[in-house]
C-alpha cells in the first residue's frame, strides 16, 4: 500500500506537478521532509500514529519514503496549483486535506497505519488543514511558518503528553 501511494504520487507529479519551476517550491519541500523526520525523532518512543510496512521494506524505510519522497512531492503538487486569489485558498486547502484524509482512511482500513497515545483517525483532518495552511504560509513567509510550527509542535507535545527528551 505504501509503495503504491509513493508511486501514484510520483506519477501524479509528472502529470500535474510544476517540475519546470521545482526550485520555487524546494524550500517548502524540504520543510515538510524535515518536519516528518523530526516527528519521528521526537516521538520515537511515544508515537501518535505508526505506519505498518509493506512487504518491500520495514518501518524505518516506510518513514523515509514518506518523509523524503511522498510528502515533498505531494507538496510540489499542492504548491504547483495554489490559487492566487484568497477566496479560493481555503477551498484548495480543504481539497488537499480531503485527499490526504482519504488516503489515510485507505491506510487505516487496510491496517497500514494505526493510532496510539490518544490520537484518533478524525484528528488527522484538522491536522492536515493546519499542515497545508502552514506550508502555504511557508512558501511566502518562511520565518512565520517556523514560528507557527514551533507553537503547534509545543502544543501537540503538551496535549498528547509526549515525553520530551534531548538525546544526543
Amino acid at each position: 500500500m505504501h509503495v503504491a501511494i509513493a508511486v501514484l504520487t510520483i506519477m501524479a507529479s509528472f502529470k500535474w506537478g510544476n517540475w519546470k519551476n521545482w526550485k520555487k517550491y524546494h524550500a517548502s519541500m524540504l520543510f515538510i521532509a524535515t518536519g516528518g523526520l523530526l516527528y519521528e525523532y521526537i516521538v520515537q518512543d511515544h508515537t501518535l500514529w505508526k505506519f505498518h510496512p509493506d512487504w518491500l521494506y520495514g518501518q524505518s524505510m516506510t518513514v523515509i519514503v514518506y518523509a523524503l519522497f511522498t510528502m515533498p512531492i505531494s507538496i510540489l503538487l499542492f504548491l504547483s496549483h495554489f490559487p492566487e486569489k484568497w477566496v479560493w485558498r481555503g477551498m484548495y486547502i480543504l481539497l488537499w486535506s480531503g485527499i490526504y484524509i482519504a488516503v489515510e482512511w485507505v491506510l487505516y482500513v487496510s491496517g497500514r497505519i494505526s493510532y496510539q497515545n490518544g490520537w484518533e483517525f478524525w484528528y488527522s483532518f484538522p491536522f492536515d488543514i493546519v499542515m497545508f495552511s502552514v506550508i502555504a504560509i511557508h512558501q511566502k513567509h518562511p520565518f512565520l511558518a517556523y514560528i507557527l510550527s514551533i507553537i503547534i509542535t509545543t502544543f501537540m507535545i503538551a496535549y498528547f503528553q509526549v515525553p520530551f527528551k534531548l538525546a544526543f
